[in-house]
């Protein structure tokens, strides 16, 4: 069979959502033939578009992220948005209960950072939730270079008019992830004053591009639909090869708007995180929610709180 036929079948495979077994009546193929050049062709689109249209962002490349998000977003020195789902899959052979998540199916985890252009910045795949917690974040290959300081991450810069003191540059996230100088999540509790409301608004709505995200992939891609009944390392260079295709096709492409409103068959990793971060950590939110009732206010802000 020709590459090019090989790469026709897996388009159909991860874009539709077939089955192997589907293929395998329509084009009277094996299964285990098709399972082997889907994971051919899925490897080589990753290896081929991974540094074109993934690579690690140089520190230029940040500020670009970051001017961004604060010109869609309102949200300065802000660059990227990072999140993760839970990907269901068929129970994997010889792993025991290893991938049988909180929410009782079996899944493998992507954690995603996308940038404001709803392009994924890195992506870390494979892992499985340990118990309820969610530090999966903090076993990612991104995390580990950024404790290292190794992410080309530019040197922290003012953001007010009124205060010239350096700010970090920072990645939003939810309550799923701890915070850190580096790492920007919602204030916790019920009875918040207005300046810590108006921080949690403000970081939502940077932080919906993540979202988004996850949303044009899903319904881009439709094997998320379903279950992925395959060898775990397969699935894994199946939702690699899914990640990379979207920065391709959104780089050419664009995105349709009603694919980023729902995301189809991808669910949340648990919230389960009450760490409250480091002293320094805390003093940087705080920074910033005080920044967003000054001179980092918009007009509109109160009344979405």
């Amino acid at each position: 069979m020709l590459y090019s036929e090989q790469r026709d079948i897996t388009r159909i495979f991860i874009q539709i959502g077939c089955s192997f077994t589907e293929l395998h009546h329509e084009y009277r193929l094996g299964i285990s033939t098709i399972s082997g050049f889907v994971a051919q062709v899925c490897e080589a689109i990753w290896n081929r578009l991974k540094d074109e249209f993934m690579p690690q962002p140089s520190t230029q490349m940040w500020l670009e992220i970051s001017n961004k998000f604060e010109k869609f977003a309102n949200f300065p020195n802000c660059i990227g948005a990072v999140d993760g789902k839970h990907i269901r899959v068929i129970k994997p052979t010889d792993t025991g209960s290893l991938y049988f998540n909180y929410k009782h199916y079996f899944s493998i985890v992507l954690i995603g950072v996308c940038d404001s252009n709803y392009s994924f910045v890195a992506i870390d795949v494979g892992a499985y939730e340990k118990s309820s917690d969610s530090s999966i974040f903090k076993e990612s290959m991104f995390y580990k270079k950024m404790m290292k300081n190794t992410l080309n991450i530019p040197d922290p810069k003012p953001i007010s008019t009124l205060n010239a003191e350096p700010m970090p540059h920072v990645i939003v996230g939810d309550e799923a992830f701890g915070l850190s100088e580096n790492i920007m999540r919602p204030y916790g509790g019920k009875n918040l004053t207005v300046t810590k409301k108006i921080f949690n608004y403000r970081l939502s709505r940077a932080r919906r591009y993540i979202e988004c995200t996850f949303g044009i992939l899903s319904n881009k891609w439709r094997i998320f639909h379903r279950p992925l009944n395959v060898k775990l390392d397969l699935a894994q260079n199946i939702i690699k090869s899914c990640c990379i295709l979207h920065n391709f096709v959104r780089a050419r492409d664009g995105y349709r708007y009603d694919d980023t409103l729902t995301v189809q068959g991808l669910e949340n990793i648990e919230n389960t995180n009450m760490t409250r971060g480091s002293q320094t950590a805390q003093t940087v939110r705080d920074k910033y929610a005080n920044y967003f009732v000054t001179d980092g206010e918009v007009e509109w802000q109160y009344s979405k709180i």
